[in-house]
C-alpha cells in the first residue's frame, strides 16, 4: 500500500513538470519576475518623460508666479515709501532751539505738526511750494510778482495799476473807466453808449445818423478876405467855423459888380464840399438894395468865394454858409 501511494505521488509529480514545461513557451506567466521587471521598465520609462514635461511646466508657472509677486511686492513698497512721510512731534526742547537760532529741525522727508495756532512777529520765507489746504485770509496787502489761476475766481474789489488780457474778456456788470479808454482795434456794442462827450478823429456811420438836439461845429474860424466889387472903404468880416458861419460885407462906395469875399477854410477838405449859402440883412440895418443876384464864384478844398451879379449901393449885408463834405 505504501508503495502504491509512492508510485502515485511520483507520477503526479512528474505530470505537473511536464505540465509546467509544455505551458512555458506558448504563454509567459504573469508571476514570472522576469516578465514583471519588464513591464515595469516600460511604464517607468513612459512616466519618466510625462513627468518632466510636466514638472517643466509646473516649474515655469511657478517662476511666473514669483517674478510676479516680486514686482508687485516692489513696486507697492516703493509706492509706500513716496506717499509716507515720517511725523515727527515738535517738542519743547526743538522749540526752544529755534527761538534766536537758525536751526534745522528734521528733513524733507520728515512732516512738522503743529497742532496749536502760531504766530509768526517776524518774516517768513518759503523756499519751496506753499500748499494750503483751507483758505487763506491775508489781513494787509498782498504783493505778488505774478499770479496764475487756473479755474474760476471771486473778487469784492481789486485794484489793478496794469492790466494786460491776452484772450477774451467778459464783463456781466457795468464797466467804469476813470480815466482815458484807448482801444487799438475795432470796438463793437450791441446795444447803447452813453458819454458826456466823445472825441473822435473820424467816424464811419452805416444807418442814419439822428440827433435829438442841435448840431453845434467846433472847430478853428475861417479867414476871409474882401474882393474888389465892394468898393472904396467896404469891409469883410466872419464868424463861425469851416462848416458854418456867417460872412458880413459892409458895401462903400463906387461898387461894381463881381467879387465880394474869399473865404479861407482853417483846415482843406479832403475833396471839393458842397458850399451854401444864403443872404441875410444885418441887424439895425436894412437889406441892400439892388437888382443883383448872388452866387459862389469858386468852390474849393480850401474855400468858396461869395460874387455878385450886379453892382450893390452902399449898406450891409450878411451871408449864412454851410459848407458839408
Amino acid at each position: 500500500m505504501e508503495d502504491n501511494k509512492d508510485e502515485n505521488n511520483s507520477l503526479e509529480n512528474l505530470e505537473q513538470q511536464d505540465t509546467l514545461v509544455t505551458e512555458s513557451p506558448e504563454t509567459p506567466d504573469k508571476n514570472n519576475p522576469a516578465t514583471q521587471i519588464k513591464k515595469q521598465n516600460i511604464i517607468t520609462k513612459i512616466a519618466t518623460k510625462i513627468n518632466i514635461y510636466l514638472l517643466g511646466f509646473i516649474l515655469l508657472i511657478v517662476i511666473s508666479l514669483v517674478i510676479i509677486f516680486v514686482v508687485i511686492q516692489s513696486s507697492n513698497r516703493q509706492a509706500a515709501q513716496e506717499a509716507s512721510i515720517t511725523t515727527q512731534e515738535l517738542t519743547q526742547e526743538a522749540i526752544d532751539n529755534l527761538t534766536g537760532n537758525e536751526s534745522t529741525v528734521g528733513d524733507p522727508k520728515q512732516l512738522l505738526t503743529v497742532e496749536s495756532n502760531a504766530v509768526f512777529s517776524g518774516k517768513v520765507l518759503i523756499r519751496d511750494g506753499l500748499d494750503v489746504a483751507g483758505p487763506i485770509k491775508v489781513g494787509g496787502d498782498l504783493s505778488l510778482p505774478g499770479i496764475t489761476v487756473s479755474g474760476k475766481s471771486a473778487f469784492d474789489e481789486v485794484q489793478i495799476n496794469s492790466l494786460s488780457i491776452a484772450g477774451n474778456t467778459s464783463v456781466q456788470g457795468v464797466l467804469t473807466v476813470d480815466s482815458n479808454l484807448t482801444v487799438g482795434g475795432q470796438a463793437t456794442f450791441g446795444g447803447s453808449v452813453s458819454a458826456p462827450s466823445i472825441t473822435l478823429d473820424a467816424i464811419t456811420l452805416n444807418g442814419d445818423l439822428q440827433f435829438n438836439r442841435h448840431i453845434d461845429a467846433g472847430g478853428s474860424t475861417p479867414s476871409v478876405a474882401s474882393g474888389s466889387a465892394i468898393g472904396s472903404g467896404g469891409t469883410v468880416t466872419i464868424s463861425g467855423t469851416d462848416t458854418a458861419g456867417t460872412v458880413t460885407i459892409n458895401i462903400g462906395s463906387g461898387a461894381v459888380a463881381g467879387l465880394l469875399a474869399t473865404v479861407t477854410f482853417a483846415t482843406a477838405f479832403n475833396s471839393n464840399p458842397h458850399v451854401v449859402i444864403t443872404p441875410i440883412s444885418s441887424l439895425g440895418a436894412g437889406p441892400v438894395s439892388g437888382t443883383g443876384q448872388f452866387y459862389l464864384s469858386s468852390r474849393t478844398t480850401t474855400g468858396f468865394q461869395i460874387a455878385t451879379s450886379a453892382a450893390l449901393s452902399a449898406g450891409s449885408i450878411s451871408f449864412d454858409y454851410i459848407v458839408i463834405d
